[in-house]
């Protein structure tokens, strides 16, 4: 398990320097290989879409991140359509929209892809249309849950549930949350029930700024799922995680990019990167949460110091 996700140069034409390297990288991982630092004006001109994180290449939670402004009105400019590709299941695509245009980013809603919204294909694929579902996050997060088809329970330790849904650490309380995930949890095992433990965001930690780190969903799920196994260790009890690196994420996004040569564009190794690589699509490492270095298990098709190189 990797310690931030939860398991699982003197060339005169940039963009034929690019479709170069390109044309030379039959695939996006050459094992042993170090990744070519790139511009972004390289990129702009050698890819079709772009799939962008959100925390750690767009903003952090101090703001927007140097370049991103100019990014999105380069795509723009360029002819070049893009989505925002967040594990965020604490905020409805609108939500996530205004957020980012108070920052001066124009993101519609319907170019934001969020891993809250891969709860509606898992509940139906599950049967867990009308399952009682504690869930640990915002009032986002509720709607998420209730559009899927599931029922809230209170957050209370005494509520008889059929699921816990972790989708932030925002919302509510963290003790008392981890207290009634627990609690509920293991109430709905010791009367011989079925427990759906799900996770839209996998993430362990996000950036700050300043070189701060908060700890978010995937760390809470940690925490819970220790909890549970530890009483019921023959169970084989684990969350299921549906966010980013999971293929699902990446899947939907380029179906609704619609392009033949997506780049993704992101700040974590074993999220942004392997996932991306993983169902076939390039992938740039912005130095952020994750720093790329030889031998690491992931090599990223690019790397890019920062949106201003």
């Amino acid at each position: 398990m990797d310690s931030w996700c939860l398991p699982h140069r003197g060339d005169t034409d940039p963009a034929s320097s690019a479709n170069a390297r390109l044309r030379r990288r039959p695939g996006h991982v050459q094992t042993g290989a170090v990744p070519r630092t790139a511009r972004v004006v390289e990129l702009v001109d050698a890819y079709d879409g772009f799939l962008l994180d959100a925390y750690g290449v767009l903003k952090d939670a101090a703001g927007a991140l140097p370049g991103a402004v100019e990014l999105l009105y380069r795509l723009r400019a360029a002819g070049k359509p893009y989505l925002v590709v967040t594990n965020d299941a604490s905020r409805l695509p609108d939500t996530v929209s205004r957020s980012l245009a108070a920052l001066g980013l124009d993101v519609a809603p319907s170019a934001v892809v969020t891993s809250g919204s891969l709860l509606a294909p898992h509940f139906a694929a599950r049967g867990l249309a009308g399952a009682r579902c504690l869930v640990l996050g915002t009032p986002d997060s509720y709607r998420y849950v209730e559009e899927a088809g599931g029922a809230l329970a209170p957050l209370d330790g005494r509520a008889e549930i059929d699921a816990l849904v972790v989708c932030d650490d925002d919302g509510y309380d963290l003790r008392r949350g981890l207290d009634a995930a627990v609690s509920a949890g293991v109430r709905a095992l010791d009367a011989g029930r079925d427990l759906a433990l799900v996770l839209p965001n996998p993430d362990l930690v996000y950036p700050k700024g300043g070189g701060l780190f908060g700890v978010t969903a995937g760390s809470i799920a940690l925490v819970v799922e220790a909890a549970l196994r530890r009483r019921y260790p023959d169970r084989g009890l684990a969350f299921v995680a549906l966010g980013k690196p999971r293929p699902a994420m990446f899947e939907e996004a380029r179906r609704r990019l619609g392009v033949a040569r997506p780049l993704m564009v992101g700040d974590q190794l074993e999220t942004d990167i392997a996932g991306a690589l993983a169902v076939g699509i390039d992938a740039v490492l912005v130095e952020g949460v994750s720093r790329w270095s030889p031998g690491a298990a992931v090599e990223p098709t690019w790397l890019l110091p920062s949106l201003e190189a």
